[in-house]
């Protein structure tokens, strides 16, 4: 699922919360918070359903697949603290999340396909993979070229960002500076990851 296309709308629906925030999507899902299909209303999801649910949430929030889930939750299992907030404040770090959380674009699939289009650097360096894990003291620019100088100028001035206590964003230079690591206050998710974590831990 590194790359959903299906309808966001039914996403959004089905989870019962914001996951995509596109115009369309948001109109939808405020029109109709319902679950989509004929035979939903009324029927309460198992534990496991609900734990499914749970992880289907961070894997669209954060542009994840199976795999990458996996490979993030096994990488804290067995470190020192909360399992589930060392799980999220990694996902937060992504090059993408802090991408969309900083104001550079309006939602993650503009700040995903930015990055895998080359449109920023990271201290000087073009990166193109979405899942790169920023460390304090990175520094996240736009590449120097007048068409995306313009295009990002522009969906600063359209859409503000979150205030992060970690990144410090200058709009009008373009630039993002990684101040620390995000804390479980910086989680912008709404997930109880300890169901998720029971859940991965079978």
């Amino acid at each position: 699922m590194a790359r959903y296309t299906g309808p966001k709308a039914r996403i959004n629906r089905r989870l019962g919360t914001l996951i995509y925030e596109n115009s369309g999507a948001t109109r939808a899902f405020e029109r109709r918070e319902t679950p989509p299909g004929m035979h939903t209303r009324g029927r309460r999801p198992s534990n496991y359903g609900k734990a499914l649910m749970e992880k289907q949430k961070i894997k669209h929030f954060y542009g994840l697949g199976e795999k990458q889930l996996r490979r993030y939750f096994n990488n804290v299992a067995h470190k020192k603290g909360n399992t589930g907030e060392l799980l999220l404040c990694m996902c937060e770090r992504r090059l993408d999340n802090v991408i969309r959380r900083s104001g550079f674009t309006k939602t993650r699939p503009q700040a995903r396909q930015g990055v895998t289009h080359g449109h920023f650097q990271v201290n000087g360096i073009k990166v193109t993979t979405p899942s790169y894990l920023l460390r304090p003291g990175d520094v996240v620019t736009v590449r120097r070229r007048a068409n995306l100088l313009s295009f990002y100028q522009q969906l600063c001035t359209e859409h503000t960002g979150e205030p992060l206590d970690w990144v410090a964003f200058d709009a009008e230079t373009l630039r993002a500076t990684v101040q620390g690591n995000p804390g479980p206050s910086d989680i912008s998710v709404p997930v109880d990851v300890k169901m998720v974590v029971e859940f991965m831990s079978r």
